[in-house]
């Protein structure tokens, strides 16, 4: 093991020897709480504590019996890519009653858990913190009846409880994601780009009907990812006289040539008075008012089913690694907690402070109080909404203001899911801001040979679920067609621009600030997004189009390894893209439960090879039948796939054989998902109202003229917020000759594969510990980064 730093915490001084956690699932089921169940099991077994399943969710606990079994480090393998719970989960009104409390820790008592991690809704949360409150009055009513000694009370004497949200209404305030929400929204959109095709076909308009029944997120976020042309939510009520500005709208597409509809209701919705608006009536309304040919589809619970998707493994694996180091730290006196998602950080937060929140969005709506709900909801939803509103309605032209100004949108490097939602959103926002949008075709390249046109409003609809890039892309960076470029710019008279694209964006934007001394036409403000799957820009820590990826590496992992079932022992061995940057391998290991990941970033050889194939062959010795090992195409020069492959063959004689396969472009295709369709959408609409402030600030006696450092900026998330960073100030953080950053935040979850893939290892949690409080924003922060 490395030498540990003196500043960094790790959590091996934390043990769990003597110590026995329960996990239970409560409540609706949400695809992703089995990731959470399996994080549990092996973080606790890793860290020598008893771990328990505990099997109907409450119900099991009162029941007690075979519902409470130990649990070992093969139970929970293979259950990483099966949709809703292995453990069931059961609505439990006993639990409710004392008695029945009093019955559940007693079975508790009996095999000595005082560790409870509950997988659930608020409902379900709420129940364990009340548990635990009562905890030693339960004890002590058990012990007077002679149930328990009174050693055991003394023993036993407090109940600690960590939560992990598991819902796919994503209802839950204080996180930014719940588990399941990622993959309902898979549910959906698969099924919203599968109902255009036929839409288009008959010049039919959808009323799609989504699950949230008081909470819009879904039917918010799945209108924003396909650009839907209405959508209906409890926290947002429609105006009065909606039904007409609705079908005003409808017709307005249609007279647009737009040969489809698509409507999004979420199963909640109500309007101004509270009253319901169903699918049902949405559609009699368009027939009645329009006589379009209309369909009502309803989802239900699709939503809730299928395998989940591999933002929510990493979330659950990562949530339940956190549980379990939050049941080792507390004392008596440490709140019940709930493990969140901020940003892309795992935060603590108090299960009461956000239960409590929870429930005044709820009491917000009953009171009509619709701008208040949409707060408490968090800065992301009404990030969501307020996107939304900025890209569904064109206003009339004559309500447009008249900027003068001239803005281009080109994509550069390779394609990546996600660049047609930005560039559609970057076009109607601008157009919105009343500016001019000019498209450039095949990048830089295009750029020279004067491949430059205005884009409309309508020339962009139906691009959100595209995925490649429609304005064509080049990996030719600006440098050797520098003059060429500024006679474009001073032809078409451009007066910002913004490049979508990965390292390449990033370093084509270096040269324009560069070469400002020599061309005044590169003075004017010029933003770059960060859309590659390789995630390897610096300055940001996701990537539009590393989600999707992502996904299709998992889904093909999973396909992989189920080809083996049934035959003997395999290993698979899998290549995947990403240049020198290891984060599509390394995470790819983490959400398709991998034995390893071999990357450029962390240096390996031949003994860690070995090492990896004897841990492998011990694992085959047990009841295990597959395993997966993910590797980097540029990891090593050496030690090639077919190196590693040959090495796994000839070690492994007897005990398992071997299979490799290089994924190649499959990563780079494909309709792009939700995450990415949103995140493209919302950073790209940022970016073009920073390009429009930066116009305002540098137009001085009839032009723009911008030659400062924070006029050509990078727009990447960091930690928890989207940041503008100068291009020339993220020079020192780059490795130019590999095309990476120097520093990568993922890097940090490594240890986190490797302890669920059974390998003894160091893992710093500095960032954990922390129990935080539930943020409340006010209005005026409702644009300060967060997505």
């Amino acid at each position: 093991m490395a030498d540990q730093p003196a500043d960094k915490k790790f959590f091996e001084n934390l043990s769990g020897a003597g110590k026995a956690i329960g996990v239970l699932t409560s409540g609706g089921d949400a695809q992703g709480m089995n990731a959470a169940v399996r994080a549990v099991v092996r973080m606790g077994i890793y860290v020598e504590a008893k771990v328990y399943f505990i099997y109907e969710g409450y119900q099991g606990m009162v029941d007690g019996g075979d519902n409470i079994v130990e649990v070992s480090w093969e139970s929970v393998s293979s259950i990483l890519q099966v949709g809703g719970t292995v453990i069931g989960s059961a609505r439990c009104k006993e639990f409710r009653t004392r008695e029945g409390r009093l019955k559940a820790a007693f079975n508790l008592i009996q095999r000595g858990i005082t560790n409870l991690c509950v997988i659930g809704g608020d409902g379900s949360l709420t129940g364990a913190n009340l548990f635990r409150e009562e905890w030693s009055g339960l004890l002590e009513e058990l012990a007077q009846s002679g149930k328990i000694e009174e050693e055991a009370v003394k023993k036993y004497v407090y109940l600690n409880i960590v939560g992990m949200v598991g819902s796919i209404d994503n209802d839950f305030c204080g996180t930014d994601m719940t588990i399941g929400t990622d993959s309902a929204l898979h549910r959906i959109i698969e099924v919203v780009d599968a109902i255009m095709t036929t839409a288009q076909s008959h010049q039919r308009t959808f009323v799609l009907e989504v699950m949230g029944r008081h909470c819009g997120y879904l039917a918010l976020v799945s209108a924003l990812a396909c650009g839907a042309d209405w959508v209906f939510i409890p926290e947002y009520p429609p105006e009065e006289g909606w039904e007409d500005q609705m079908c005003v709208k409808l017709s307005e597409n249609r007279a647009r040539k737009k040969r489809l509809n698509i409507i999004i209701v979420a199963e909640g919705a109500i309007d101004s008075h509270n009253k319901s608006i169903t699918s049902e009536k949405v559609k009699d309304l368009v027939v009645q008012q329009l006589g379009f040919d209309t369909r009502v589809t309803i989802l239900g619970h699709v939503q809730r089913g299928g395998t989940p998707s591999a933002f929510d493994r990493i979330l659950a694996s990562r949530m339940g690694v956190e549980a379990v180091l939050a049941l080792l730290e507390a004392t008596a006196d440490t709140p019940a907690c709930v493990v969140s998602l901020s940003g892309n950080q795992a935060v603590r937060l108090p299960l009461m402070e956000c239960v409590q929140m929870t429930q005044e969005v709820q009491k917000a709506m009953d009171e009509r109080k619709f701008c208040e709900a949409v707060r408490l909801r968090g800065r992301s939803f009404e990030n969501n909404l307020n996107t939304y509103k900025l890209l569904s309605h064109r206003k009339p032209d004559t309500e447009l203001p008249k900027t003068n100004f001239n803005v281009a949108v080109l994509n550069v490097g390779a394609p990546a899911a996600g660049m047609n939602a930005a560039v559609r959103s970057a076009v109607r926002v601008g157009i919105t801001e009343g500016h001019t949008m000019f498209a450039v075709i095949d990048g830089f390249e295009g750029f020279a040979n004067g491949q430059i046109k205005e884009i409309s409003w309508g020339d962009v609809g139906g691009w959100t679920g595209q995925g490649g890039s429609l304005l064509g892309t080049k990996r030719t960076l600006p440098a050797k067609y520098l003059e060429k470029i500024a006679d474009q710019m001073r032809t078409n008279n451009i007066n910002a621009l913004m490049v979508i694209g990965g390292f390449e964006a990033y370093e084509s934007c270096l040269q324009l600030a560069e070469a400002r001394a020599r061309f005044e036409e590169f003075c004017i403000p010029i933003c770059v997004l960060p859309a590659t799957i390789s995630n390897n820009v610096p300055g940001t820590d996701l990537s539009i189009g590393a989600d999707t990826a992502l996904n299709a590496i998992v889904e093909t992992c999973d396909r992989i390894k189920q080809s083996a079932s049934g035959t003997k022992r395999r290993v698979f061995i899998i290549e995947t893209m990403g240049g020198y940057c290891g984060y599509l391998a390394n995470m790819g290991g983490l959400a398709a439960g991998a034995d390893a990941a071999y990357i450029f970033e962390e240096k390996f050889d031949i003994r860690e090879l070995q090492a990896n194939v004897e841990h492998l062959t011990e694992k085959m010795k047990t009841s295990i039948q597959r395993g997966l090992v993910l590797r980097n195409e540029n990891s090593n020069e050496n030690y090639t796939t077919d190196f590693i492959y040959q090495l796994y063959s000839e070690e492994g004689k007897g005990v398992f054989d071997c299979r490799k396969n290089v994924l190649g472009h499959m990563q780079q295709g494909g309709a792009p998902s939700p995450f990415d369709r949103n995140f493209g959408t919302k950073i790209s609409a940022k970016a073009i109202q920073w390009i429009s402030k930066k116009l305002r600030e540098t137009y001085r006696r009839g032009k723009v003229f911008a030659n400062t450092e924070d006029s050509v900026c990078l727009l990447g998330m960091r930690r928890r917020n989207l940041l503008f960073q100068p291009v020339v100030e993220l020079k020192d953080q780059a490795d130019f000759v590999h095309r990476i950053p120097k520093e990568q935040w993922w890097l940090k979850l490594r240890p986190l594969m490797k302890i669920l893939a059974k390998y003894k290892t160091s893992y710093d949690v500095s960032d954990s510990g922390q129990l935080e409080h539930v943020a409340r924003h006010s209005p005026k922060e409702a644009d300060t980064g967060a997505i």
